[in-house]
């Protein structure tokens, strides 16, 4: 098996393709310990000591680096770990009780940050699409992922996700690229916000 890597524009993550899928849908991110003790993946990676986020995409996942730590020795930690997953074919998530091993993905935090007004539907359900053709696909590419969080007082909800949740771009990306798309085809918007 052969684990390609790819650069992110965070210089602190890097993302892995196994060349397989690696969640069946959705996304999952990991950003302390605590949280991977739901994924036996993500608690090795964890292990390392050296990583602060494990954020699986559908066919990648992203590693960050916690600050300090070179990439030149724990890019093969991490490769090893992943190969031995892999080849293994071991679950990705631990069973939850009185459930069947390796069949248990837990939930995501999907909570809106502030509640969408039912009379804003059509404004939500136009945001949301565009969300998913245009910008999700370009921030997976990048290692990452966006969640939609609310829409109120023309003011978008939004919290980055994988490499690009510590970038030193996203603010850029937030505002200059997702804002300036939203606000072209959604005159309702007037801003983004990261939650």
């Amino acid at each position: 098996m052969f684990i390609e890597t790819e650069t992110t524009p965070n210089p602190a993550s890097l993302k892995f393709l196994p060349g397989r899928p690696v969640m069946d849908s959705g996304t999952r991110e990991f950003a302390d310990p605590e949280a991977a003790e739901a994924s036996p993946l993500a608690q090795a990676i964890f292990d390392t000591g050296d990583v602060v986020n494990v954020f699986f995409g559908s066919d990648f996942i992203t590693v960050t680096a916690a600050p300090g730590v070179d990439w030149t020795d724990l890019k093969p930690m991490v490769l090893s770990i992943l190969l031995d997953h892999f080849v293994s074919e071991a679950p990705l998530f631990a069973a939850a009780p009185g459930t069947a091993a390796g069949f248990s993905v837990p939930p995501e935090d999907e909570a809106l940050l502030v509640e969408d007004d039912p009379a804003n539907a059509d404004i939500v359900a136009q945001i949301n699409e565009l969300l998913e053709t245009r910008v999700r696909p370009a921030v997976a590419g990048d290692g990452g992922d966006i969640r939609y969080r609310g829409f109120k007082d023309g003011i978008v909800y939004l919290t980055m996700q994988g490499a690009c949740a510590g970038c030193p771009s996203s603010t850029a990306t937030l505002k200059h690229g997702i804002e300036g798309l939203l606000k072209h085809y959604v005159p309702e918007v007037e801003e983004v916000r990261a939650a």
